[in-house]
């Protein structure tokens, strides 16, 4: 409103200027007057996208990198607007093998680390005796004082003993090691009876 007000005044005041004070000006009579540009001798260079848009074109990249301050306060927010209150836990629960606290539904820590740690051994050894070729057939490992098992000869058919030189821990039970799958049974009953 403000600027539209303004530009109406300036526009009376150029009025007034060339109406009513035109003594000591040229001429009030309109003038034809003609203006001439030599042409060039080069040719008008063809317009480009190429100039306009240069190596590349960014959509919607951030000019700036976000400062720590605007990232902790999208992250924990700000007591001014709004507050995200660190929660604490409930879920910890004590693991029963080696007593360290974890989250309820997941692997405690240690005794993950423990495992990959034994499993990382066993694997050395495996590429120490049998090399980087591929692994077909089933390994069996056998810890110090540990006999092997008595088995049909079927059963030994390409496997293969590895002999760690050290104590199995009391937590790697011998079931880990054997495979979990069921042979398929041949019985025709129907499972679970006696429910009604």
């Amino acid at each position: 409103m403000i600027s539209r007000f303004g530009y109406i005044i300036n526009l009376l005041k150029a009025l007034e200027r060339n109406v009513l004070h035109s003594f000591g000006h040229p001429p009030r009579e309109l003038a034809i007057v003609q203006i001439y540009e030599r042409q060039s001798s080069n040719p008008p260079k063809k317009f480009s996208i190429k100039d306009i848009i240069g190596d590349g074109m960014l959509l919607a990249v951030p000019k700036f990198r976000r400062t720590i301050e605007k990232r902790w306060k999208r992250k924990f927010g700000s007591p001014e607007y709004v507050w995200k209150m660190l929660v604490p836990k409930t879920n910890i629960k004590v693991c029963q093998d080696c007593g360290h606290h974890h989250e309820r539904g997941r692997l405690c820590g240690n005794c993950y680390n423990r495992v990959e740690s034994e499993t990382k051994e066993i694997q050395a050894k495996i590429q120490e005796k049998l090399g980087l070729n591929p692994i077909e057939k089933d390994v069996i490992v056998l810890y110090e004082g540990e006999n092997v098992p008595e088995m049909p000869n079927e059963f030994w058919e390409g496997k293969r003993i590895i002999e760690m030189k050290k104590e199995r821990p009391q937590w790697f039970s011998k079931n880990l090691l054997q495979k979990s799958t069921q042979q398929p049974s041949s019985s025709k009953d129907v499972k679970p009876t006696d429910l009604a």
